[in-house]
């Protein structure tokens, strides 16, 4: 039989359901690194061993039944296209995690919120920072979570048309 029309022995839905926590725990293999790993209270984790650089690692796909055997195997296959690159998919989703992390602290509200203490601090009047903070909560629950460098002026133009839409024409006090 060819290797490309192979059949690959692997985890049933059944097998994965069935796996019960035992006295100390053990691997459900998959496939091409991929394993179900129960633990003695009956958690089952989604688990693939690779190498890289010479080395053995791990890494972790989520908890069944939460992550599924299609979702796991998708996983795995995704890392095993990183590794066929010659990249290493742990080092990968650390960066990927920086990253997000980086694009969530560059949000709207968080430049937004960084902006209003410093205004504040040059002293600006009570009344200032009550109509900047109705601006920016009214902004907020639309583009509030989204990172800074993805908002074009046209959207900020569209919501700014809503307040005034609204008859809230007053804006003295706002140096924006």
């Amino acid at each position: 039989m060819a290797s490309s029309t192979r059949l690959r022995a692997g985890l049933t839905a059944v097998a994965i359901k069935n796996a019960k926590g035992r006295a100390k725990p053990y691997k459900l293999t998959d496939g091409d690194g991929l394993f179900l790993y129960v633990t003695p209270n009956g958690g089952r984790y989604w688990r693939m061993n690779y190498r890289h650089l010479g080395k053995q690692k791990t890494l972790a796909f989520g908890v069944y039944p939460d992550t599924s055997l299609a979702e796991a195997r998708e996983q795995r296959d995704a890392a095993r296209k990183v590794l066929a690159r010659g990249d290493d998919p742990g080092e990968q989703i650390k960066l990927e995690k920086v990253a997000a992390a980086v694009s969530a602290s560059n949000s709207f509200k968080a430049v937004a919120d960084e902006w209003l203490v410093k205004v504040e601090r040059e002293g600006r009047s009570a009344v200032t920072m009550k109509k900047l903070r109705w601006l920016l909560d009214f902004i907020n629950g639309t583009i509030g979570k989204r990172p800074i460098a993805s908002i074009s002026a046209q959207e900020l133009l569209v919501m700014l048309r809503k307040m005034e839409g609204k008859g809230r024409y007053d804006t003295k006090g706002l140096s924006l």
